[in-house]
């Protein structure tokens, strides 16, 4: 009987070990070879990727190795920032699971002195100052495409970076990721054309250098210079067309940029009132004509639905930017120093912007019959005044004439905006082959009405270290015109992509609380404040009695202190009171919270178990029988 009870045990035991065995492979096959559903169930869909990052993870040419920096020693007294690294991990691994084998994440924790310290640096991350004991915290991504047939850990050919994952660009995090993806899948560097009647290119005859912005385009893009006197046709392969201070262009070269926007071109207008590095004379001795350096593009903005003025001029006194004349410092109306307040924090080009500096710019509107859309990426403040350029013009020498008469307008003026279609034809007449009489209903255009931000005197310095030219920007109008190209030589799927909510949620309940409480505070701080108001008066009309009654005034006033400290001390027991009651109820919601999570749940779902192997052990008793 004991040697089959032990035969017993022993096949029980190597049954279970069988079925252990049997557990861990099945386990493991299935994550590998099965593919699970995935559901999101947070309320803005934070972990849905967008169709245009979807499009762009399944479209990579080759595997790419992506490479998630972060200092988790030197973070651990940062909560928010170790919250958004988790953010940032699981919007990276959703990317993985949906790129079909393409991307292989890796994440490095590059702690003090190490070589993964050293590779960060060496890739372009920018470490933040301020971790546990003054260390470096490292946050930042760096993607590197690989040989079809790489194995882990090889070495790999282009790449690229984000340099730090910034809480506050929490909704631009989708798009930056899927910006890196994009940019590493590309084989050669994004062709754009530039038509421009200014000095961008500089003169090598002369040893005049190219303006810094367009030096930073080559850098990143493959520019191509394009005469507008032989412009009839843009070409579509072009990723975006940077067009200048057009000034007198033929109906041919007009024709063509129109037809470029309606079958999908990325168009930047720049347009100015006033270009102060327009060098060409104010009267052209060949034809006679009077030129005022000023740019437009009438007939196209009249096909588009926008209203612009190339004889006014926008001031802003509040955003207004000190100037230096002789020995004399001036706060200058018609040079502007745009922040915060007057970027648009929600568009991918200006977020992280921190001041762009405009001059003598003017400004867009919609007609009332436009079928588009204007959406500012930077405007004035409130404070803007409009005047005709010629004023402007008459107060070079002493910029605050410009201040007399000067009334605010209660209008923040559109200085550059995104244009979003469908956009008409301005040349219905014409009925070439190719001609297209109106765009797509997501076309768009670009326009700003300042050329002088391009200018290196609105915000970049040329110094020189060693005998080198060191550049030191104090104006963020660079990043502004690379963000915009950047932004447009994307693909469609990349353009697509919108700025989503952020994955902070404030406790909406606990915060009406709080303001409730805050208002009942506030309340019996007036009662109390009126009623030692009251007690001061009463206090002051008992003074004079004091020489004739001084025993009785007295004690009438000790009666009176005596009383208001009695009610200072009731009012004070009812806001504790208040405060208490504040306490116990944001302590009740959490009790409730939790009883919900902890028992509610889990009870509701082991019910539904119940019911559901109820429902199916009757069934089959039912087929049974």
């Amino acid at each position: 009987m004991s040697r089959r009870t032990s035969s017993r045990r022993s096949r029980l035991r190597l049954a279970l070990a069988a079925l252990i065995v049997l557990f861990v492979a099945l386990t493991l096959a299935l994550s590998r070879w099965v593919h699970v559903p995935r559901v999101d169930l947070t309320a803005d869909g934070l972990y849905t990727l967008s169709p245009g990052t979807v499009q762009i993870v399944g479209t990579l040419h080759r595997p790419l190795r992506l490479t998630l920096y972060f200092s988790e020693h030197a973070a651990r007294d940062l909560p928010q920032l170790r919250s958004y690294e988790q953010r940032v991990r699981e919007m990276l691994q959703e990317m993985v699971a949906r790129s079909s084998g393409k991307l292989r994440l890796q994440i490095v924790d590059p702690v003090p002195y190490s070589d993964d310290e050293a590779s960060a640096e060496g890739n372009g991350l920018t470490p933040l100052s301020g971790g546990s004991n003054g260390e470096r915290v490292f946050f930042g991504l760096v993607g590197t495409t690989l040989p079809a047939d790489a194995a882990p850990g090889s070495a790999g050919g282009k790449t690229l970076s984000v340099p730090f994952f910034d809480p506050a660009r929490e909704t631009f995090l989708e798009y930056d990721i899927a910006k890196l993806l994009y940019e590493l899948n590309e084989t050669s560097k994004p062709r754009i054309g530039l038509i421009s009647s200014l000095p961008i290119a500089g003169n090598p005859v002369i040893g005049e250098p190219a303006w810094t912005v367009l030096a930073q385009l080559r850098q990143l893009f493959s520019v191509e210079t394009i005469d507008p006197a032989t412009l009839k046709h843009v070409d579509g392969s072009l990723k975006v067309l940077l067009l200048v201070h057009p000034k007198h262009l033929s109906d041919d070269a007009q024709y063509a940029l129109d037809q470029y926007v309606l079958h999908g071109g990325h168009l930047v207008v720049f347009v100015d009132p006033d270009a102060e590095l327009d060098n060409a004379p104010f009267v052209d001795a060949s034809t006679g004509l009077t030129d005022d350096h000023n740019s437009d593009l009438p007939r196209l903005f009249k096909a588009w639905g926008v209203v612009y003025d190339d004889h006014k001029v926008v001031l802003d006194r509040s955003r207004a930017l000190k100037i230096e004349l002789g020995d004399t410092s001036f706060s200058h109306p018609a040079m502007l120093g745009l922040g915060a307040q007057e970027l648009n924090r929600n568009d991918a080009v200006t977020a992280s912007l921190q001041q762009v500096d405009v001059s003598s710019a003017g400004y867009f509107d919609l007609a009332q019959d436009a079928t588009t859309r204007l959406i500012p990426l930077l405007q004035t403040s409130a404070e803007a005044h409009v005047v005709p350029v010629q004023r402007v013009l008459e107060a070079s020498s002493d910029p605050t004439l410009l201040l007399r008469g000067y009334t605010p307008d209660n209008t923040r003026y559109v200085l550059a905006a995104r244009l979003r279609g469908p956009f008409a034809s301005a040349f219905p007449e014409r009925n070439s082959p190719a001609h297209l009489a109106q765009s797509a209903p997501d076309a768009e255009v670009i326009l700003v009405a300042d050329t002088d931000l391009l200018s290196d005197r609105l915000w970049v310095d040329t110094q020189s270290f060693l005998g080198q030219p060191m550049l030191n920007a104090f104006a963020s109008n660079g990043d502004f015109i690379t963000n915009l190209v950047d932004n447009l030589s994307g693909s469609s799927a990349l353009l697509s992509i919108r700025g989503r909510s952020t994955s902070q949620r404030p406790f909406t309940r606990v915060q009406a609380l709080q303001n409730a409480a805050d208002q009942k505070f506030l309340l019996k701080k007036q009662e109390l404040e009126r009623e030692l108001a009251e007690t001061r008066s009463r206090l002051d009309e008992l003074q004079p009695a004091r020489g004739s009654r001084e025993g009785q005034a007295s004690a009438e006033q000790k009666r009176e202190i005596e009383q208001f400290l009695q009610r200072k001390l009731a009012i004070s027991k009812e806001l504790r009171d208040v405060q208490h009651q504040l306490n116990a109820e944001i302590d009740a919601l959490g009790l409730r919270v939790k009883f919900i999570n902890i028992v509610v749940m889990p009870a509701l779902v082991t019910l539904f178990g119940l019911l559901y192997g109820w429902r199916r052990t009757r069934r089959n008793r039912r087929r049974r029988a």
